[in-house]
């Protein structure tokens, strides 16, 4: 001990890292099912396109509180079990709970006294939104100690920050990859002949199968990481600043922002345009795919609800495919980095990528709607030049998605490093920058493709021409790194 301050222990073995790693396979595969097949779904339950949007508003909120308080009563927990791993169970648990509330919000409305022949079934709309307000607290309780305990296990090594972070980044592509194709498989509910009920059809029977699913794999890795990586436990000094103790958390936040240095500022602009641009995607990517390249409808005839929920299975193999692009680009940013002039070069590179994708969506629509006004009354699936266009569009986000996932958190690390703060509150700083956008687009996003006749495409045009801003100020305003500092962590470690 030296000024009162325990010295942090020797690093962890690979195997403990790995371990509590592994654990973002379970959180992504839950977090995979919502971006691909909760739209659609809260749809089914009479929610209004233009209202689905604002039930997304959960998201955001609470990574803007939940995240930055927990990780802050995290550093302090003084339980016999350690700081991060009370979190982490708690977490987990109530993941478990919501996505049971979820996938069993229509069989419970049911009971509740939903009627099947009305389209809107305002019991199962409530316990669905109170499951999916869970859900993203619960998430956030569960990810932010879990990379908490990952650096604890590192014990300030930078090589095995590097590495663990790597090993995260991994098992987040895992998660992906099984969710989405959990998601884009039609007959997964006759493995789990229950969840088939009067109140819940096809798709939501595969909607709750895949949830139990992910309650077994967030149940397993959970528990083998907090039985098997033991933490010591925390004693908080007794000398503690007492301005601090009035407010600590309000205090800290507020001191970090005032120390905040041009580059910082920059960086969170162009974070906030990059989230502004991502997140209608990631709204109504599946959606989309549903509605406006194949042509189905949420609500209408036997045939036309069937070609929908093709187009979105459809669109949980594209962000399958988005997941596979976006791991194999992450192992290689670094030295594509090096080759092009440095990290500001490669972030603008691919918003300019993601801008255009996001502008091709207006492409691809059209010549969807248009061979359908030539194939007839019938509707038929799109030829499968429309369909690879729309699948290669998915995959070629995973390039940006990559670059999103990796330089801004590593660039708040270097920026905020003078303020004192540490890694913690610098993510923290960004976190807002990527969630109050979210909030943004969430409230906007709705109303907007209603004003535009409905439909997908005004959010997304409004997301490409963030991404070209974005762009043009990571070029022109962002600052490089030092040299010497990675882009991207990578599975050994460097």
């Amino acid at each position: 001990m030296e000024n009162g301050v325990i010295n942090p222990p020797a690093p962890s073995s690979i195997r403990k890292i790995i371990t509590v790693a592994s654990i973002a396979a379970g959180i992504q595969f839950g977090w995979a099912l919502q971006l691909s097949l909760l739209t659609p779904y809260v749809q089914t339950l009479g929610v209004p396109h233009t209202w689905a949007a604002f039930i997304w508003l959960c998201g955001p909120i609470s990574g803007l509180l939940v995240q930055p308080i927990v990780g802050y009563n995290s550093d302090r927990c003084t339980s016999r079990f350690g700081r991060r791993r009370p979190f982490i169970l708690a977490g987990a648990a109530s993941v478990s709970i919501a996505v049971f509330l979820i996938g069993f919000a229509k069989d419970i409305g049911h009971h509740a006294g939903d009627s099947l022949e009305k389209p809107t079934k305002p019991r199962a709309v409530a316990i669905f939104v109170i499951g999916f307000w869970i859900l993203d607290v619960a998430n956030n309780m569960l990810q932010g100690p879990c990379r908490a305990l990952l650096a604890d296990l590192s014990a300030n090594d930078h090589k095995k920050m590097r590495t663990a972070n790597g090993w995260f980044s991994f098992f987040m592509a895992v998660g992906n990859v099984l969710g989405y194709a959990a998601g884009s498989y039609p007959h997964l509910y006759k493995i789990f002949p229950f969840t088939k009920t009067i109140a819940c059809d096809i798709y939501c029977a595969n909607l709750k199968s895949c949830f139990t699913i992910d309650i077994v794999i967030l149940i397993l890795v959970t528990v083998t990481a907090v039985t098997t990586v033991k933490e010591s436990p925390f004693t908080k000094q007794v000398d503690e600043d007492e301005t601090k103790q009035a407010s600590p958390f309000v205090g800290e936040i507020v001191s970090a922002f005032k120390s905040l240095k041009k580059p910082m500022w920059i960086l969170l602009l162009v974070t906030c345009l990059n989230w502004i641009a991502w997140f209608p995607f990631l709204l109504f990517d599946t959606d989309w795919m549903g509605t406006e390249v194949y042509g189905g409808k949420v609500k209408g005839n036997v045939h036309e609800v069937k070609i929908y929920g093709d187009g979105v299975r459809a669109g949980s193999f594209g962000l399958m495919i988005n997941s596979i692009v976006l791991g194999l680009t992450s192992l290689v940013l670094e030295p594509v980095g090096r080759l092009i002039g440095g990290v500001k070069n490669v972030w603008a590179i691919v918003n300019f990528i993601l801008c255009a994708c996001l502008a091709s969506t207006v492409f691809i629509t059209k010549v969807a709607e248009a061979w359908r006004q030539h194939a007839g009354p019938v509707l038929a699936h799109p030829p499968a030049n429309v369909q690879g266009s729309a699948l290669a569009v998915f995959g070629i986000l995973g390039i940006p998605l990559a670059v999103t996932y990796s330089i801004p958190f590593a660039l708040a690390s270097i920026y905020c490093s003078s303020s004192g703060g540490g890694q913690g509150l610098s993510l923290g700083v960004l976190n807002m920058s990527i969630v109050i956008p979210q909030m943004f687009i969430s409230v906007i996003s709705g109303p907007l493709d209603d004003a535009f006749g409905g439909g997908n495409l005004p959010a997304f045009v409004f997301g490409s021409i963030a991404a070209a801003v974005s762009a043009l100020l990571a070029i022109l305003a962002l600052p490089n790194p030092p040299k010497q500092v990675s882009l991207s962590p990578g599975m050994g470690g460097h």
